[in-house]
């Protein structure tokens, strides 16, 4: 199901310069019960976006019941919303943009995700490497290139997924997620200033470890300290968290955190 600022239209115009130039930005939500889960997350991502962004912040409140519509047909789905900054001319200057286009959709759950969930996942390493733009690090925005290319090297390889380094070969996420890991009783993830998405997901498991007493610490890291931590997990808004079983050759065997994050998780549901 498809509303466009609204209505139940499927088309967009050819000169959107969400298509034309890649201007926006979207926020991926896991329906689950009927509504958005994790919905203050999907909130302070769009709010953070629009500011960046110079978007037009969209009236949240006819968001959330948007996402409730098109939940209301699944028990579980996976929900979008894309904002751009509308039909412009032909050259780069927002100047004249002056009505944002949203679109809400709804799509089906990737089942295999339950899977994942319960059984964890090996993860491989990327050979390409993300590039740094700090103007746009940590947003979710239409310019998903890199991720494309990503994807493409994952399904070549008959790899379901893999850790991703920058161009000076540090840690920054998975091709479709996010990465922490645990070595004894300290937290990690990888500092997303230059590179990498700042996923919801993300945002709830730096909460929660936090409400336990535990500080997450944002590092920028080499491959080789990945490897030597005592358990790793990935996340994303509809993976939820999932444990990583090993990356290449090394195996990870205690899941105890990524186990009581679902659970909290879990629980909010």
């Amino acid at each position: 199901m498809l509303l466009v600022n609204g209505s139940s239209v499927t088309k967009v115009s050819a000169q959107d310069r969400g298509l034309t130039l890649g201007d926006g930005m979207f926020t991926t939500l896991h329906l689950k019960n009927h509504q958005p889960q994790l919905w203050k997350f999907h909130i302070q991502r769009l709010r953070e976006g629009c500011a960046r962004l110079k978007l037009p912040l969209p009236d949240l409140d006819s968001l959330y019941e948007q996402c409730c519509q098109l939940a209301a047909g699944d028990d579980e789905a996976c929900g979008k919303i894309i904002i751009t900054r509308g039909s412009g001319g032909r050259g780069y200057s927002p100047q004249g943009c002056q009505s944002p286009t949203i679109i809400v959709s709804s799509h089906p759950y990737p089942v295999h995700y339950n899977v994942w969930q319960q059984q964890g996942i090996c993860l491989g390493v990327a050979e390409q490497r993300l590039g740094w733009q700090p103007m746009l690090a940590g947003l979710k925005t239409l310019n998903r290139l890199e991720q494309v290319l990503l994807k493409d090297e994952l399904d070549s390889r008959g790899m379901a997924e893999a850790v991703v380094l920058d161009w000076q070969g540090n840690v920054v996420e998975a091709v479709t997620a996010n990465l922490f890991w645990r070595k004894n009783n300290r937290f990690f993830t990888p500092d997303l200033q230059q590179s990498g998405v700042c996923g919801v997901m993300r945002a709830f498991v730096i909460q929660q470890l936090a409400d336990w007493q535990y500080v997450v610490e944002s590092v920028s890291s080499e491959l080789d300290i990945l490897l030597d931590a005592d358990e790793v997990w990935m996340t994303n808004a509809l993976m939820g968290i999932v444990p990583v079983t090993g990356i290449k050759d090394v195996k990870y065997e205690d899941h105890r955190f990524a186990k009581r994050l679902q659970n909290a998780l879990a629980a909010l549901a």
